[in-house]
């Protein structure tokens, strides 16, 4: 199977570009001390406050009824707030019957097929040493069930999708850079965490490239202003050359589309001290990463932990600040989904003897443009054909599996989401 599109190749030579780059932003930046303290003091303002927040038992996270976005009803100061944490909960997304009924429907067809004796074990190691492998996944590589693709085309996550979309400022630079308000569908898999679980968690870290964000030109016009020593004029919510970017060719698991948001849709009822999600919730703070390996204190050919093919690593040793604002979800019931902007940094904190289930269906918010019309066309053919979509590992489990969704269950948005020309 052909790449989507051409993907560029990582380097011969990592150290060597990594030092190199480090000279020319040193150069670009001139004061890179000055700058990052600047900086640094103002997330810190941040840090401090949602650590506050925290200790006062105040809401972190921004919570929304889907009610509120299917009537338009959120507040300038709702959207504000959300702009800020670049993170959120929508309650009831989808009703918490059916949730429930999507669970159950998801146990079915992992059971009919035999998924148990089938599983060959984890098929990638995109999150290196943040993850624990298990002889039964938490994750499982399932992507074409009913459920999933229900969710993925049902009028109310494309209602949720284009709210998200149209936080960002899609129209800069003299160009249009997606459609808010057509969504490419992204098929992901699925989480399922049974009752009395003990789990490493997943350490924290950003997706949608690690390496690249310091050496690919589209990601450098991105961060142009970060890396020309004006981080205060960085805007996260500008959508300007973020869908010109491809991530290294190479890695077992990517994404080759452009995400406005990660996110995910309960399947279970969740309490927020039962190994959940947490974020930092402060989107500029991939201004301070970006600039935190060019302090004298990092060895020169290193990037504070990064490596090709992998999730950008977040840690103690070298952003205890941005550490200090992990906060986790609130409680949650099936229906609920939770969302959280491309560039946030997000954990999944360990957990044992786990009470109540951890199940999830990720679903991402994915505005059509070229970049994503492009990895769509593949995604439909991976789906007609029950195969794992391109950017996963080639397990391919469902192309033989009972009750698998079919082309003519579509409806319009599912079909304009794989760009099946309606």
């Amino acid at each position: 199977m052909e790449q989507a599109h051409a993907a560029p190749q990582v380097p011969a030579d990592v150290p060597g570009e990594i030092r190199a780059i480090k000279a020319k932003l040193r150069e670009q930046i001139g004061d890179v001390e000055g700058v990052f303290r600047q900086l640094e003091d103002r997330i810190k303002v941040q840090v401090e406050e949602i650590e506050a927040r925290r200790a006062n038992g105040e809401d972190v996270w921004p919570v929304f009824d889907y009610a509120e976005i299917e009537a338009g009803a959120v507040t300038d100061e709702q959207i504000a707030e959300v702009k800020k944490r670049g993170c959120m909960v929508v309650r009831e997304h989808f009703p918490h019957d059916q949730a429930l009924d999507w669970d159950r429907d998801l146990v079915n067809y992992v059971e009919v097929n035999d998924f148990d004796n089938q599983y060959r074990g984890p098929g990638d190691d995109f999150f290196g040493t943040l993850g624990q492998s298990a002889s039964r996944p938490e994750i499982y590589p399932i992507y074409w069930s009913r459920p999933q693709m229900e969710a993925r085309q049902d009028k109310r996550m494309a209602s949720v999708q284009s709210f998200l979309n149209h936080l960002w400022k899609y129209e800069s630079e003299g160009k249009t850079w997606f459609n808010p308000d057509q969504d490419s569908m992204y098929p992901d898999r699925i989480r399922r965490r049974p009752p009395g679980t003990t789990s490493g968690g997943l350490g924290a870290h950003t997706d949608s490239g690690a390496l690249e964000r310091w050496l690919l030109p589209a990601y450098q016009k991105v961060f142009r202003h970060v890396f020309n020593g004006q981080p205060d004029k960085y805007d996260p919510w500008d959508a300007a050359y973020r869908t010109d970017v491809n991530e290294y060719e190479g890695g077992s698991t990517m994404c080759s589309m452009f995400r406005t948001f990660q996110g995910w849709t309960a399947l279970s009822d969740m309490t927020n001290d039962q190994g959940v999600l947490h974020t930092v919730p402060i989107p500029e703070a991939m201004a301070y990463i970006l600039l935190r390996p060019l302090l004298s204190d990092v060895p020169e050919d290193e990037l504070c932990g990064v490596s090709p093919r992998h999730v950008l690593p977040i840690s103690e040793e070298w952003h205890p600040l941005l550490m200090r604002a992990l906060t986790p979800i609130p409680d949650l019931k099936a229906g609920d989904s939770v969302w959280w902007h491309a560039d946030v940094i997000h954990s999944v904190a360990p957990v044992e003897d786990q009470q109540g289930w951890g199940n999830v269906m990720y679903i991402p918010a994915a505005p059509m443009c070229e970049k994503n019309a492009r990895y769509a066309a593949t995604v439909a053919e991976d789906f007609q054909a029950g195969r794992s979509p391109r950017d996963f590992p080639e397990e391919n489990y469902e192309t033989e599996w009972q009750d698998r969704f079919t082309q003519g269950e579509l409806n319009e948005i599912g079909q304009r989401g794989l760009g099946l020309g309606v």
